[in-house]
């Protein structure tokens, strides 16, 4: 009799659960349904209009120091208005010169398919705000790399078989933007293992690659300007698996012929911690250490040839080892676009990385910014506009 008391109550209590599991499912059903419903009307709502971006009235920059240059970030920003934004603020800084990447990859996904919507949009915007351009070229698509043992390479993978290719792009490019585009930078930091496709770096490759690729883009444009090198200042050992001493790479492209392949010499200039003053030596890397770059070209008979600094500049992050104060990062800065112009009459242009980011890199090379993302200028762009206009 109490067995069955129990039971009778075990089953009303597990009839009771049952109902409460039910009826919270149901419940639980409707919310899903109301929310679902909420989704399918947000979903409908039609998305008010992107505002069209017009190429404004032509501008002109207006500076009294026209070494002045920038690197830009416009090949990851895809809004129009971004773009004019960016180069509106480059304007109005005082800077004439951009560097900008143009990517081999994103422009020819097959071979002989060519894509320069985006490249187009911002080279016009760029000539509106009367800057002029200077265009890195690289990155290798996967069509044009070895895949040896059916293994992928890097963007920065190129041998011999691909010169050709990267001949032909060129060819392209420099005719697509034929008195658009100032200047063309055949590769960037190949003194680098990591900027090399991850291979011990070589100098008479990248002399080969040079030969292959220079002529193509004078049959484009006998004008257009090609710069080599962009080489990475670099204190690295002989035999070094991550680099070359970027003054030793140099002397190689020389001796492997390089000369006759180059119109002018792309260098970069970062001053990490020490003032843009500081004499440089050759086991020294700081801004002026590109004057000993400028010794090499001269002992090869190739002083009548610029150099373009197309990187350069300090960081101001609190967190990095080699940067610096943000005070000094601005008095540094100005200083070394005042040394270049008293002292560098070889040198065409001073551009500092970086002008601004698409978006937040959300660690040191922030610091680099002279906008942030949001177009908030920071202290450096707002002294050296004063410094360029005044």
């Amino acid at each position: 009799m109490l067995l069955a008391r129990i039971t009778q109550r075990a089953s009303r209590a597990a009839q009771r659960a049952l109902r409460s599991t039910l009826y919270a499912l149901q419940h639980a059903r409707r919310l899903i349904l109301r929310l679902l419903i909420v989704l399918v009307f947000l979903w409908s709502v039609e998305r008010p209009p992107q505002p069209i971006v017009t190429l404004p009235p032509q501008q002109a920059v207006h500076t009294n120091h026209p070494i002045v240059g920038v690197h830009t970030r416009l090949t990851d920003e895809v809004e129009p208005w971004k773009v004019r934004k960016t180069l509106e603020m480059v304007r109005e800084m005082g800077s004439p010169w951009i560097v900008e990447f143009f990517p081999w990859a994103y422009s020819e996904d097959y071979p002989g398919e060519y894509h320069f919507e985006h490249a187009d949009m911002v080279v016009e915007h760029a000539r509106a705000q009367g800057l002029t351009v200077i265009a890195r070229i690289g990155l290798v698509p996967a069509w044009a790399r070895p895949h040896p043992e059916g293994q992928d390479t890097t963007f920065n993978y190129i041998d011999e078989a691909g010169y050709d290719a990267m001949g032909d792009f060129v060819y392209e490019f420099v005719r697509h933007f034929k008195d658009r585009v100032h200047a063309i930078i055949i590769w960037n930091e190949p003194n680098l293992t990591f900027e090399w496709g991850f291979r011990p770096v070589d100098p008479v490759a990248y002399t080969a690659l040079l030969r292959a690729v220079y002529p193509r883009a004078k049959q484009a444009d006998p004008n257009m300007i090609v710069l080599a090198g962009a080489l990475a200042p670099t204190l690295e050992p002989e035999g070094s698996p991550t680099a070359m001493n970027d003054l030793a790479y140099l002397q190689k492209m020389y001796d492997a012929g390089a000369a006759p392949f180059f119109d002018a010499l792309s260098a970069h200039a970062y001053g990490f911690q020490s003032p843009a003053e500081e004499p440089p030596t050759s086991d020294r890397i700081n801004f002026r250490r590109v004057e000993l770059a400028r010794e090499v070209m001269v002992r090869n008979g190739d002083e009548a040839k610029p150099i373009y600094i197309t990187e350069a500049g300090w960081n101001d992050s609190a967190r990095w080892h080699a940067s610096v104060r943000p005070a000094q990062r601005i008095d540094y800065t100005l200083a070394a676009y005042r040394w270049a112009e008293e002292h560098w009459p070889w040198c065409k242009v001073l551009a500092m990385w970086a002008f601004r980011y698409p978006d937040w890199m959300r660690n040191w090379q922030d610091h680099f910014a002279f906008v942030g993302v949001d177009f908030q200028p920071r202290p450096i762009y707002t002294q050296v506009r004063e410094w360029a206009t005044r």
